[in-house]
């Protein structure tokens, strides 16, 4: 690659991914950030700040993979559906948002359940929510700082659930103690929303309504009379080309040699939403690259981003492909998005093959036989052997050759043999390395503890798992938070991959 790799354009391929978790049209992140940036400069506010107000935008839901297993059992299996109605009344008065948010819960089930999963989300949903925004902040943050953004942004990016008056998520920062790019953003966003769903006199009345409430009054004075500017802008024809020609100077560049570490937080971003896969894309990169010398780059690359589409895919949803069409449709997400930036491009139609089968049987195109190239066929073998080995909920890990016996069987019908064959030649090679000593001063049994509670075990399993007292358990996890700066499930499990811990 001999192109300079712009910094902009993998964030942006990282702000479509989001906009799939959040339950939003592909590109609704790019509109916000072009709304954003017209806000910001109706209202006079520094070019300096412009970089912060932009990245915020289109960032801001960076960690929406960190409490998707919880928002999901909130919202009775379904987080996308829930965030997608909670999108329009963010920041309404409370009758109006559970007016939106009520009837997305347990969408789709019987009475009963439907019935239950309200109560629950009506007696601790808000307790849940500040809880679920902290977890997704902290590791939206966590994230940015690997992606090389300056201090500023991973302030608003903390900030951007925070509300004028106090009552927003996770600290209830109020006023102008919120950064003033958090405070664009959290507008700009309602431009796009309100104005795309209902329209421009709904907005009118929302930017009226909200201001001093959830939004910066000076901000929606601004927003109301530049009203026609913001919507122009959030309705661009092309807003990825748009969004990058925007971007503020100096453009922000990837060195060729960071690339990798880039690609990781893609990597841990999509891994995040199921604790049981947590580090399943940097394992599925070191099979597979290792399985082909020849195309290591290529397979490492795309092991680390095949699984970009899974963010679309609900929480609660944890059966086979036939159990729910989104998940068929994932590897065809993960390839739209990748297909985004020039630098990636090569790896998109090789990522988006990855679930594919020689006899046809797979997704998302059903591609057979010859049409599947060398590189694909690693990829795919390599996947489907990490696959084996996720351990079902509250079950120990499958056994190693348990998994290898169980990809063996799909040769030569679904999986090629000699692919087969180099990748178990790879896993043969992965050994647990000894070590001097574990990362901030982690102990052996923290490290065990650290393992089972990112992968979704609570305190009382963690202490039936390792025979000792629950009390014991909560004192292990709050010593291990405490030891690596943390303060949720989400940002342990970023810090245990980032450390090769699972």
């Amino acid at each position: 690659m001999t192109r300079p790799l712009r910094l902009a354009e993998f964030i942006a391929a990282v702000s479509l991914a989001t906009d799939l978790g959040m339950g939003q049209p592909l590109e609704q992140g790019l509109r916000t950030c072009l709304a954003a940036l017209e806000l910001a400069e109706a209202a006079g506010v520094d070019r300096d700040a412009l970089p912060e107000v932009y990245y915020t935008a289109l960032l801001r839901f960076l960690g929406c993979t960190a409490d998707a297993h919880e928002s999901a059992e909130l919202a009775g299996g379904d987080e996308i559906a829930l965030r997608a109605a909670i999108a329009p009344v963010l920041g309404a008065p409370p009758r109006e948002f559970l007016g939106g948010v009520v009837p997305s819960l347990a969408a789709g089930l019987g009475a009963p359940r439907r019935l239950r999963t309200t109560a629950v989300f009506l007696a601790t949903g808000s307790a849940r929510m500040r809880a679920g925004v902290r977890a997704h902040c902290e590791a939206a943050e966590m994230l940015a700082v690997r992606l090389g953004l300056p201090e500023a942004i991973r302030r608003s990016l903390a900030a951007t659930f925070e509300t004028w008056d106090g009552h927003g998520f996770p600290s209830g920062v109020a006023g102008e103690d919120i950064p003033l790019p958090a405070r664009i953003v959290f507008l700009a966003r309602d431009v796009e929303i309100i104005g795309r769903l209902h329209g421009p006199e709904a907005l009118r009345t929302a930017l009226r309504d909200r201001a001093g409430h959830s939004l910066d009054p000076a901000l929606a004075d601004v927003a109301r009379r530049s009203l026609d500017r913001l919507l122009d802008a959030a309705r661009a024809e092309m807003p990825w080309e748009e969004t990058l020609r925007r971007e503020p100077r100096p453009l922000a560049e990837i060195p060729h040699e960071r690339v990798d570490e880039v690609l990781e937080v893609f990597a841990d971003f999509a891994d995040l939403k199921w604790p049981a896969r947590a580090g399943f894309s940097r394992d599925v990169a070191a099979l597979a690259s290792s399985a082909a010398p020849d195309h290591a780059e290529t397979l490492r690359r795309t092991g680390l981003v095949q699984d970009l589409g899974r963010v679309a895919v609900p929480g609660g949803i944890h059966g086979s492909p036939g159990d729910d069409e989104r998940i068929r449709l994932h590897p065809y997400y993960s390839e739209r998005i990748l297909t985004r930036v020039p630098a990636m491009a090569p790896l998109a139609r090789i990522a988006g093959m990855h679930h594919e089968r020689l006899d046809g049987s797979g997704y998302y195109r059903g591609a057979a036989g010859a049409e599947l190239p060398w590189a694909a066929r690693i990829l795919a073998a390599a996947d489907a052997f990490r696959e084996l080995l996720v351990p079902a909920s509250g079950r120990p890990d499958p056994p190693l050759a348990r998994a290898a016996d169980s990809l063996a069987r799909q040769v030569p019908q679904k999986l090629d043999r000699d692919a087969v064959d180099a990748v178990l030649a790879a896993a043969g090679l992965h050994h647990r390395r000894s070590r001097p000593g574990w990362p901030s001063g982690l102990t052996e049994r923290e490290v065990e503890v650290l393992g089972l509670i990112c992968r979704g075990a609570t305190k009382k399993d963690v202490a039936a798992k390792l025979a000792i007292s629950p009390n014991t358990a909560d004192h292990h996890v709050r010593h291990i938070y405490t030891k690596i700066g943390v303060s949720s499930r989400a940002a342990a499990t970023l810090f245990a991959v980032e450390h090769d811990l699972l």
